[in-house]
């Protein structure tokens, strides 16, 4: 790390040449103020850790949209646009790619959330979700949901 002179300080140019995932995430937030994760199945990439449901993001959709998309196809509910609320992101540089991921929080559905692609699913609050082991980009966003939530 070394000062650019105006007071910031510029990280190496590690994983600058790798291309650039967009994937987005929600927090899905019940009535009881409990967090919705999901556990990915074993076989995939990072199988076994959990995760907020979502998904990457298409060449023609918004993250929003892409979200909406993937909570049907993921765990069979339905949202609008409008019922999500920026919240914060996550920037992490895995071996193959740097993953850019907006969380998304949400409070509005329709239907029961239920596995459609193999996971498990849990209903976590903020303050336990720290227990369970996560892929990298998602662990900083566990503390804010903690101290927001």
């Amino acid at each position: 790390m070394s000062e650019t002179g105006d007071g910031c300080w510029q990280l190496p140019s590690q994983g600058a040449s790798k291309p650039i995932l967009l994937v987005a995430a929600v927090a899905l937030v019940d009535p009881d103020g409990r967090v919705l994760i999901a556990k990915r199945p074993a076989g995939k990439p990072m199988g076994g850790l959990w995760e907020f449901p979502g998904g990457k993001v298409k060449d023609d959709e918004t993250p929003e949209i892409a979200l909406v998309r993937e909570l049907a196809e993921e765990i069979g509910i339905d949202t609008k646009t409008s019922c999500l609320a920026p919240f914060t992101f996550a920037s992490h540089i895995y071996d193959e790619f740097h993953l850019l991921m907006p969380l998304y929080l949400c409070r509005v559905w329709q239907g029961i959330p239920q596995p459609q692609e193999g996971q498990t699913l849990k209903w976590v609050y903020p303050n336990r979700l720290g227990d369970f082991p996560m892929p990298p980009a998602d662990k900083p966003l566990v503390a804010m949901l903690r101290d927001f939530l």
